[in-house]
């Protein structure tokens, strides 16, 4: 059961609300500013990181106008809160988005504004982040570009949506996303070509709370030494596919607690699969065996979005009997490939399209070197749903992995040359569970710096024997392929124990920008720092 936690070390800051003695025209004038007192992101290191500056108010305005903009608002609200959830008749009380887990799905089309108005019903401060959105810098909901948000404060969050795709939404806020404070935000393109019949969004998850041990206790057995990728029995090692009967038994009790032991390997992953082995694996906030089921008539073309909401798992995903034609990656379509199966790391979203076979088809998610799974179903017609413990072929089939795709024509970053090169080469390990990039950790950051219309190279740099989903706030980059040649556009992307991944970027959204490993507990062990545009 969550239990609450300690009280932080920054202070809790007056909210700019409808309610807070501050009006938005002032906040956001304070925010562009850079003003002193947004209290930053939770560290276990508890102090802010040095160099912080004003960020351009003006650049970040011209940026917005210049925004596609329809005049019409979505308007929703958002109430973080300790509730009890059903998770399939496993009953737990945790944090979440008024009473479901996943929280509720926003949706909007390219150029909308979308205000969300926050009231925060927690016992810590919080925040939203908007996962992937190239939204203006002061509302992307990471300090200190934009406030933490007090107990009992209002808050809301107003941005046009420039791209279409999939994203959502999380706290940035300590260990907070290892919680069910999730939800799916959706961009439509009306002008998008209607190629599919039906649509699906599937938020993948790990939980541990009100099961096993709270996120902040395993963190700090982590910090005690705890060896979290050692390896051990049950791991996937290299049979794609095999051994994914793990995680809970018939009844549904767990038949293990999270814990930072027994996380296998996976040839995927380079090595080691993750820090935690957790009780339950969820899609869309259930347990295995109790799946969500989602219907079609046998035909029809089904858009499945996904979304990797988990704090310390990649999901390899299948669908049974079905072949998967990916389309976009984190959001930005993509030249189709055919798949038998998707690897996601945290943080990353994929879209796919299938034809909907006759009958019930297990969707299941293997949590990557782990030994378990989470699973939905597709039904379409009768029959009965397979056994819990099935795991379909297409798991050990066609991989897709990032080196698979590349970006369509039509997002490819214009030619040419780089005009500044930048380095995050990312250091740490088990013994310590010190994390860190560029050998700081991020209360010791020295941001990297870029000037608005520079495009970059960025190098991400694995020196550890784990890998990292790495992601930046506020942008997308393209991959480049070890060949040379351009890839998918994303904004998270895995790098690999001991191997290097370059990106391209084009600095075109002013502000102070977050760049960390998706890992929640990596990124609060100091495994983040900033890309910071120079006035």
């Amino acid at each position: 059961m969550h239990t609450g936690r300690a009280a932080r070390e920054n202070p809790v800051i007056p909210v700019p609300d409808n309610g807070s003695g501050l009006n938005r025209r002032a906040f956001l004038t304070a925010a562009a500013a850079g003003l002193g007192g947004l209290a930053l992101a939770a560290c276990t290191r508890g102090s802010s990181p040095p160099g912080l500056h004003p960020v351009d108010g003006n650049a970040v305005a011209a940026v917005e106008a210049a925004r596609p903009h329809t005049g019409r608002t979505v308007d929703a609200a958002l109430a973080p809160q300790t509730t009890d959830i059903d998770l399939g008749g496993i009953h737990v009380r945790t944090l979440a988005y008024g009473n479901t887990v996943p929280g509720p799905t926003i949706r909007a089309n390219i150029g909308d504004e979308v205000a969300v108005a926050l009231t925060n019903g927690l016992d810590h401060e919080t925040s939203v982040h908007w996962h992937g959105v190239a939204l203006r810098n002061d509302m992307d909901g990471a300090s200190p570009a934009s406030p933490d948000i007090g107990p009992g404060r209002s808050f809301t969050y107003r941005f046009s949506v420039p791209h279409a795709g999939t994203y959502w939404a999380h706290p940035h806020v300590g260990l907070d996303t290892d919680y069910g404070l999730y939800l799916p935000l959706i961009v439509d393109d009306p002008n998008e070509p209607g190629r599919y019949d039906a649509e699906w969004i599937v938020v993948l998850d790990d939980w541990t709370d009100g099961i096993g041990p709270e996120p902040r206790q395993i963190l700090s057995n982590l910090q005690s030494g705890g060896m979290g990728s050692m390896g051990g029995p049950g791991g996937m090692g290299n049979m794609p596919g095999m051994g994914m009967g793990g995680g809970s038994d018939r009844s549904g009790a767990p038949t293990s607690s999270a814990t930072p032991n027994g996380v296998g390997t996976s040839s995927f992953l380079g090595g080691d699969a993750g820090d935690i082995t957790y009780p339950y694996y969820l899609i869309n906030g259930r347990i295995p065996t109790a799946p969500s089921t989602f219907t079609a008539i046998p035909g029809q073309r089904v858009r499945i979005r996904i979304i990797n909401a988990g704090a310390d798992t990649a999901f390899r995903v299948a669908l049974a009997e079905h072949t998967m034609t990916v389309t976009h990656t984190d959001g930005y379509p993509i030249t189709p490939v055919d798949v038998d199966a998707l690897l996601l790391g945290m943080g990353e979203r994929y879209d796919v399209i299938v034809t909907a076979g006759d009958g019930i088809f297990p969707l299941v998610a293997a949590a990557e070197g782990k030994n378990a799974y989470a699973r939905a179903s597709l039904r379409t017609g009768a029959g009965s749903a397979p056994d819990p413990a099935f795991a379909p072929r297409e798991l050990g089939g066609r991989v897709g992995t990032v080196d698979t795709f590349a970006a369509a024509d039509t997002v490819l970053l214009p030619g040419g040359r780089p005009e500044v090169n930048l380095a995050a080469d990312l250091g740490g390990g088990m013994m310590s569970y010190d994390w860190t990039i560029n050998g700081r950790p991020y209360d010791q950051t020295q941001p990297l710096t870029i000037r608005e219309g520079q495009r970059a190279r960025l190098t991400f740099t694995n020196m550890t024997m784990m890998w990292h989903p790495m992601h930046l706030h506020g942008h997308t980059f393209q991959v480049v392929k070890p060949d040379g040649t351009p890839g998918p556009r994303k904004d998270t992307a895995i790098v690999l124990p001991m191997r290097s991944v370059a990106v391209d970027l084009v600095a075109d959204n002013p502000g102070d920008w977050m760049l960390h490993c998706h890992n929640a507990y990596h990124q609060e062990s100091g495994m983040m720092t900033r890309l910071d545009y120079d006035s």
